[in-house]
């Protein structure tokens, strides 16, 4: 069956895809490391790395069983908590509005 590995760049609008044919049960873990796109970006590490099918994060990737057409996504480690972000912006439009 026929599958997709994707991976986009903070810095690219553009995204990698690569098709690649797996057997039927294959798992997201398994598709996403036949694709070689680790060979394409080192940074990817198989140990940490979160991978979800059609935006939606896997929990287990090692079980999950890909169906024909599926495309999975390797995820960028987040660089800050979202939260932390979110935090900072509110602490500075409160230190403007003080002033």
């Amino acid at each position: 069956m026929r599958v997709e590995v994707a991976y986009a760049l903070p810095q690219a609008q553009a995204q990698s895809i690569i098709a690649i044919d797996v057997e039927v049960g294959c798992t997201a873990l398994e598709a996403a490391r036949r694709s070689g796109i680790d060979r394409q970006y080192p940074e990817i590490n198989w140990q940490t790395a979160s991978l979800g099918v059609f935006g939606k994060l896997l929990d287990a990737p090692a079980q999950y069983s890909l169906c024909e057409g599926d495309r999975v996504e390797v995820y960028r480690p987040l660089l800050i908590d979202p939260k932390v972000v979110r935090k900072q912006r509110a602490a500075q439009k409160q230190a403007k509005a003080k002033r």
